[in-house]
C-alpha cells in the first residue's frame, strides 16, 4: 500500500482509520465540505489528482430517522460508493466499503446470526439506500471488499454511549427507557478500522461481517458502560412499541464474521471485552466532555 485516501475522514470511523493507517506513507483523508463525493464530477476531479491506490469509504448519511424523508441519503449511501467504485475499476484501485446492519430485515429468529450468504432485505430507507450502495459497487468493480458493521460507537462524533452518559450526568437520578428486546453486538470503530486494514492488507475481496463477537441489547450495552465508568444511573428496560422511532430497527442485528474467520484475518474480541478496552482508553475523556457541555 502506498497511497491511501479515506473519505468521511472528519466522522468516527474515519478518524479511527487514519489512526490505523498512520504509518502508509500516502495516507490522506478527505470529508464535506472540502469536497462532495457525491458528485460525479467532483468526486473524479479530487480522485485524479490524489491518485489512491486504495480508497476506505467511511463517507456515509448515517442520520437513520432523517433518512426516512431525507432523500438526499441516496447521495451520500447510493451515489458516492458508486462513484467511487468507477473511479477505483477505471484506474486499478481498490475500494474498501463500510456498509450496516440495515441492510437486512432483523426478522430472523433471535440469537441466530447473520452470515454474509444471508440474502439482504432492507425495511427502511437508510438500509435500501446502503444496500443499493452495496449493490452499485459489485456491479462497477470486482475489486472492492464491502466491510457491514453494526451497533457503532468510538470516541470520535455522536453515538448511542455518548448520548446515555450526557442524559444520565446530567439529570441525575432521572428515569430512562432503554429498548430491551433488539439484540446486536457492539462494535468499537477502533477494532473497525483495525478490520478494515487486516481486510485490505490481506486481499479481501467481497463482502464481509465486522462487528464484535457476542450479542447484547441497548438496555444491556447503556447499563454495562456506565457501571464501567463507575457512574451512577437509573435505566429501565423497555420495549421497542414502549420507544417508536420513525424508522422500524431491526429486531436481530447479530452478525456473524464468517468470511473473516475463513480467511484467518478476523481481529474483534467480545463485545465486553471491546467495551472495557475502550473505556480504559477513552472513558477519562468523554467524562471530561461530557461534563465541559
Amino acid at each position: 500500500m502506498r497511497n491511501i485516501l479515506i473519505t468521511g475522514a472528519g466522522g468516527q470511523l474515519g478518524t479511527d482509520c487514519l489512526e490505523i493507517f498512520h504509518d502508509v506513507p500516502g495516507l490522506s483523508g478527505v470529508d464535506l465540505p472540502e469536497v462532495d463525493l457525491s458528485d460525479r464530477g467532483a468526486c473524479f476531479k479530487f480522485l485524479d489528482q490524489t491518485r489512491p491506490d486504495v480508497v476506505v469509504n467511511c463517507a456515509a448519511f448515517t442520520a437513520v430517522d432523517a433518512c426516512e424523508t431525507d432523500r438526499s441519503c441516496w447521495k451520500g449511501n447510493r451515489d458516492l460508493p458508486s462513484h467511487l467504485a468507477e473511479w477505483t475499476e477505471k484506474n486499478g484501485a481498490f475500494l474498501a466499503h463500510v456498509s450496516t446492519d440495515y441492510v437486512f430485515s432483523g426478522d430472523k429468529p433471535l440469537f441466530q446470526s447473520l452470515s454474509e450468504s444471508e440474502t439482504p432485505d432492507p425495511i427502511s430507507e437508510y438500509g435500501k439506500s446502503k444496500l443499493a450502495g452495496e449493490l452499485a459497487i459489485a456491479e462497477r468493480t470486482d475489486r472492492f471488499a464491502v466491510l457491514r458493521t453494526a451497533w457503532l460507537y468510538g470516541a470520535n462524533g455522536n453515538n448511542f454511549l455518548k448520548t446515555m452518559l450526557r442524559l444520565t450526568i446530567q439529570n441525575p437520578g432521572k428515569e430512562f427507557k432503554v429498548v430491551h428486546d433488539q439484540y446486536g453486538s457492539p462494535t468499537w470503530s477502533m477494532t473497525l478500522a483495525r478490520q478494515i486494514r487486516a481486510v485490505v492488507e490481506n486481499g479481501g475481496r467481497g463482502f464481509f461481517h465486522a462487528t464484535s463477537e457476542g450479542y447484547c441489547t441497548w438496555y444491556d450495552l447503556a447499563r454495562t458502560f456506565l457501571e464501567k465508568l463507575g457512574v451512577e444511573h437509573n435505566f429501565v428496560p423497555c420495549s421497542t412499541e414502549e420507544f417508536p422511532t420513525p424508522t422500524k430497527r431491526p429486531a436481530n442485528s447479530i452478525l456473524e464474521n464468517a468470511r473473516a474467520k475463513e480467511l484467518g484475518v478476523n481481529v474483534f474480541g467480545s463485545w465486553d471485552d471491546e467495551l472495557d478496552a475502550f473505556t480504559k482508553q477513552c472513558g477519562e475523556e468523554m467524562l471530561k466532555e461530557v461534563n465541559s457541555l
